[in-house]
């Protein structure tokens, strides 16, 4: 990241922190390298037979000496230890309950009351961890009537209205294209996390945190759900314009798509100039943002035959140099190879375990005093069975307040 630093002050602000991971597929697995990432000790829990089931998720490369090992798991879990245990064995379980009680976090995402039947519950931990932070992740929440509902990302981004408002007008209800339910649940979770945490180290008192996917839905849905307390009308799809704002959305050049928002009077009249149609400016149905957003379906009409006269490089290029805020619709190759994204190391290489050199994306977020590193490759299942519990359970042993 091109943010200065100094050698010797820069460190990993989790470094200390422990985690129990007893994570699957995406929410808990990305809340937990969220916590990695900033140096945590996470430490993935997973069946002995196969472990987490992304690990055979596709894509799955294969090393020199045959091992195969998914990209998809890799994302999520690089920077994190495995063990394994089988739930079912009261051996294993009591092993868990001793790591439960040498750690700082708890994360979970299995259906609610899993783990509490097991005797890995929150009232369980505590027992014995007065302090542990422990974040259960579901679809939708420990009770209430649908809480054992089974929760995948498309049908909680049915059920949280996501769905009503994406894609085209009148057109066949669409997902968005990445998981946005599991990953706000992991965003909510990893935040709401650290803040318990610190209360706990300042008062020795730990926090259940019930975090779900429709909320977390449900919370950057704050713009949509204000529409409808505030007037009562249900939205609708827009496509790729915006309800408030226009010309603000996707046009197409004479070769491609691109995206225009105008999102003020100024840059609207740097478009109606750029496309040569200054007496849209002084039009009354044009005059103010709510008149164009109300009208906008005529606005685009009045725009779009003039955007087939030229190429999208060529439009973007005149947005650009009016100031006009402006993008290519990429594809994920064309934004990972762009320019900026290298500026920012956003794109870094990583090793798999089978000795295959691939890529990966970095955390996101740059900060004075931290430099982000994979310090551990993804791990293979189970390889870190005894070094977890010789270093855990050594210092509980010991009586160490962790």
């Amino acid at each position: 990241m091109p943010i200065s630093q100094d050698a010797e002050t820069t460190t990993k602000p989790l470094e200390g922190v422990r985690v129990l991971e007893f994570g699957q597929i995406a929410a808990g697995p990305f809340a937990g390298s969220l916590l990695a990432d900033l140096g945590a000790d996470v430490v993935k829990v997973e069946h002995p037979d196969g472990g987490d089931a992304f690990r055979s998720w596709p894509p799955l490369t294969t090393g020199p000496d045959g091992d195969v090992f998914s990209e998809n798991f890799a994302s999520l879990n690089r920077n994190k230890r495995s063990i394994v245990a089988d739930l079912k064995n009261a051996s294993d379980v009591a092993d868990l309950k001793k790591l439960a009680g040498a750690c700082d976090v708890v994360i979970e995402n299995f259906r609610p009351g899993v783990l509490p039947r097991l005797g890995l519950g929150y009232d369980d931990v505590k027992q014995q961890n007065s302090d542990i932070v422990y974040c259960s992740i579901s679809g939708f929440g420990q009770s209430g009537p649908k809480a054992q509902m089974g929760a995948f990302d498309v049908t909680v981004q049915a059920f949280a209205g996501l769905m009503s408002v994406t894609g085209e007008t009148g057109g066949m209800p669409v997902k968005c294209g990445v998981p946005v339910g599991d990953f706000c649940a992991g965003l909510y979770a990893g935040y709401t996390i650290l803040a318990r945490l610190m209360e706990a180290r300042q008062t020795g008192q730990g926090a259940y945190i019930d975090c779900t996917m429709v909320g977390g839905l449900i919370g950057v849905s704050a713009l949509q759900t204000s529409e409808y307390f505030g007037t009562g009308r249900k939205q609708q799809a827009l496509g790729s314009a915006h309800p408030r704002n226009a010309p603000y959305q996707a046009f197409r050049g004479s070769d491609d798509y691109f995206v225009i928002a105008a999102g003020n009077d100024g840059l609207w009249a740097d478009v109606a100039m750029a496309v040569g149609l200054p007496h849209l400016i002084d039009d009354p149905r044009f005059a103010t943002q709510l008149l164009r957003a109300e009208n906008q379906q005529v606005l685009a009409q009045l725009l779009q035959p003039e955007f087939e006269m030229q190429t999208s490089a060529h439009w973007l290029e005149e947005m650009e140099r009016r100031g006009v805020p402006c993008a290519p619709i990429n594809s994920y190759p064309d934004m990972l190879e762009d320019e900026q994204i290298s500026h920012m190391g956003l794109v870094r290489p990583l090793k798999l375990p089978n000795g295959v050199e691939t890529r990966t994306t970095a955390f996101p977020i740059a900060m004075t005093g931290f430099e982000f590193d994979i310090y551990r490759p993804p791990p293979q299942l189970g390889a870190h069975q005894q070094d977890v519990k010789d270093e855990w359970l050594a210092e509980l042993d010991k009586g160490s307040d962790r």
